[in-house]
């Protein structure tokens, strides 16, 4: 079962409301970079630390460096004004 760790950033104009939600998955940051090699340390999902969201509890990288995955939608209110 995935980790479903999303954030969600609601946009509106007018009579419409788009949101956009953002997952962000496993961890792309090369660890061996600095000896020329290409290695992965296998974190799959990002969870976010509870002193600092910004960086993954479970390897301990900053958010930018795990795959972000966009879903987004618009939402249609249709208002009646009198």
């Amino acid at each position: 079962m995935r980790n479903n760790k999303k954030v969600v950033l609601r946009r509106s104009s007018n009579d419409d409301e788009s949101r956009i939600i953002v997952y962000y998955r496993e961890c792309q940051k090369n660890h061996a970079a600095n000896s020329g090699g290409y290695a992965l340390d296998g974190c799959t999902d990002f969870v976010p630390r509870t002193d600092v969201a910004l960086f993954c509890a479970t390897c301990g990288c900053h958010r930018n460096f795990h795959r972000r995955e966009v879903d987004s939608e618009v939402v249609h209110e249709s208002s009646s004004r009198a």
